[in-house]
C-alpha cells in the first residue's frame, strides 16, 4: 500500500509518468482491433439469446441428487423433436431445460422422461411456456432508453466541457465498452438474458463517471494553456491521466472485487441464473471502462483536439522554444568544454608548471 501511495504522488507530481497519450496510435488500433474481432465473433458466431427472447419451451426439474446435463439432452432426443435443448444447472438440485416450442404431445413426454431420468415425481417437473414477446418488449425499451441516453449525454458533456472533441471521445469510449461486452458473451457463448440486458445498461452509467473524472483533470490542467509555453496539451493531457491512474485502480477494485464475488456465487455455487448473468455483464464491463478511459477516451480526445489550429501552433510554438533552448545550451556546454580542454592552446605563463628548484 506505501508503494501505491509513493505511486501516486509520483505520478501527480510528475516525477514519474506513464506515456498513455505518447502512444495513442497504438493504443486505438488495439481497440479497433478488438472491437473488430467482436463484431466478427457477434457476426459468425452469434449471441446465445435467452428463451426470452426466441420463446419456447421449459423445463425444470426440482429436488434432483443427479445434476448432470446428459440425461436431458437424452430425453429431448427420444421424444423426436429434431431439436438441441439448452440445459444448464440451478443451484445443487436442480436442471433447467429449454427447447424450442413444443406442442401438447410432445411436452407431456419430455416431462415423464425427464422426471424417469432424474428419478423424481412428475409433479416435480415443471414445464412453462415463454413467448418472445417480453423479450422482445425489453429489448426495444432498452434501444429506446439507450438512444436517449447517448443523445442527453453529448448535450450535457458538451456543454459541461465546452468541447465537442471530449463528448465525442466519451461516447466512442462508451460504444468501445459495450461492443467488448458483447464480444465476450459471443466469445464464451453464456447466454443473453434481460438480467444481461440490464447489466449492460448499467455499465453505460459507470464507463462515463470514469471518462469524465480524467477529462475534468484535463480540462483543469488545460485551463491555462495559451498562456504558458512549457508543455503541449498533449503532454498535459497526459499528466491528467498519470495522475488520476491511481484512483482508478482503485475504485475499479472496490468495484470488481464484490462484483467478482457475485459472479463466483451465481456461476459455481448456484449454477445459471440471474446472479450470474448480470454479474458477468458488470464485471467485464466495469473492467473494460477502467482501461478505456486511459487507453482509449483520453488519447482520442487529444487526437480530435490537435486537428484545432489553436492548439496545433501552440505545440508547435512549444517545440520550437525546446529546441531552441536546447541548442542554446548544447552551444553553451560546447564552448565551456571546448574553452577548458582544447589542446594546443596557450594559457599564458600562470598556467605554465614552475620550475623545480636544483637539489644541492
Amino acid at each position: 500500500m506505501t508503494r501505491l501511495s509513493q505511486l501516486g504522488n509520483e505520478l501527480h507530481t510528475g516525477d514519474r509518468s506513464f506515456p498513455f497519450v505518447q502512444r495513442r496510435r497504438t493504443w486505438l488500433s488495439v481497440a479497433a482491433v478488438l472491437v473488430l474481432l467482436s463484431v466478427l465473433l457477434v457476426a459468425f458466431k452469434g449471441i446465445n439469446a435467452g428463451i426470452e427472447f426466441t420463446g419456447g419451451s421449459q423445463f425444470t426439474v426440482t429436488g434432483t441428487q443427479n445434476v448432470e446435463e446428459q440425461p436431458a439432452h437424452d430425453v429431448v432426443a427420444e421424444v423426436g423433436t429434431g431439436q438441441v435443448a439448452r440445459v444448464s444447472t440451478v443451484g445443487s438440485t436442480s436442471v433447467r431445460v429449454q427447447t424450442e416450442e413444443l406442442s401438447t404431445e410432445q411436452t407431456s413426454a419430455v416431462r415423464q422422461g425427464l422426471a424417469e431420468a432424474y428419478g423424481v415425481p412428475e409433479a416435480d417437473v415443471t414445464s412453462t411456456f415463454v413467448g418472445p414477446s417480453w423479450g422482445q418488449d425489453i429489448t426495444r425499451q432498452a434501444l429506446q432508453g439507450l438512444i436517449v441516453f447517448i443523445v442527453l449525454v453529448t448535450i450535457v458533456l458538451s456543454v459541461y466541457f465546452r468541447s465537442w472533441q471530449m463528448a465525442g471521445a466519451a461516447l466512442v469510449s462508451l460504444v468501445n465498452d459495450l461492443m467488448l461486452t458483447v464480444g465476450v458473451y459471443a466469445l464464451i457463448g453464456w447466454e443473453v438474458t434481460p438480467a444481461t440486458v440490464i447489466g449492460l445498461l448499467t455499465i453505460l452509467g459507470y464507463s462515463l463517471y470514469d471518462t469524465v473524472v480524467v477529462f475534468d483533470k484535463v480540462r483543469e490542467n488545460t485551463q491555462e494553456l495559451a498562456e504558458q509555453h512549457e508543455s503541449t496539451y498533449a503532454e498535459l493531457s497526459n499528466l491528467a491521466v498519470n495522475q488520476t491512474l491511481v484512483r482508478s485502480i482503485n475504485t475499479s477494485l472496490t468495484s470488481l472485487l464484490p462484483v467478482g464475488s457475485i459472479l463466483f456465487v451465481g456461476a459455481i455455487l448456484l449454477g445459471a441464473g440471474t446472479l450470474r448473468d448480470i454479474a458477468l455483464a458488470l464485471f467485464v464491463g466495469m473492467f473494460v471502462s477502467t482501461v478505456s478511459s486511459v487507453f482509449v477516451a483520453t488519447p482520442l480526445q487529444v487526437a480530435l483536439q490537435e486537428r484545432n489550429a489553436e492548439i496545433r501552433q501552440h505545440t508547435d510554438d512549444v517545440l520550437q522554444r525546446r529546441s531552441r533552448r536546447t541548442g542554446k545550451d548544447t552551444v553553451a556546454v560546447g564552448a565551456a568544454a571546448e574553452e577548458s580542454t582544447v589542446a594546443g592552446t596557450h594559457r599564458g605563463q600562470a598556467s605554465q608548471p614552475k620550475r623545480r628548484k636544483g637539489r644541492r
